[in-house]
């Protein structure tokens, strides 16, 4: 079994609400180099951007949340 090359991506979106509050949304994925991926870079891309869009996807969810 060869060794595989890993990816890991963590995002982290802050939100100060005032009053010494806040919402943190922390995300992170570990993935693999996949054989559809280029290279390590295509593979750091893929996965950034799965992370960026739920991150943004939680986000939302809570700002509607805050607004109700």
């Amino acid at each position: 079994m060869s060794d595989k090359t890993v990816v890991k991506v963590n995002l982290k979106f802050v939100r100060n609400l005032g009053n010494y509050e806040s919402v943190h949304v922390e995300l992170g994925v570990e993935d693999f180099v996949r054989e559809s991926d280029e290279n390590t870079g295509a593979a750091m891309d893929r996965v950034y951007k799965f992370v960026e869009a739920k991150v943004v996807e939680k986000v939302a969810e809570i700002e509607k949340e805050l607004k109700s």
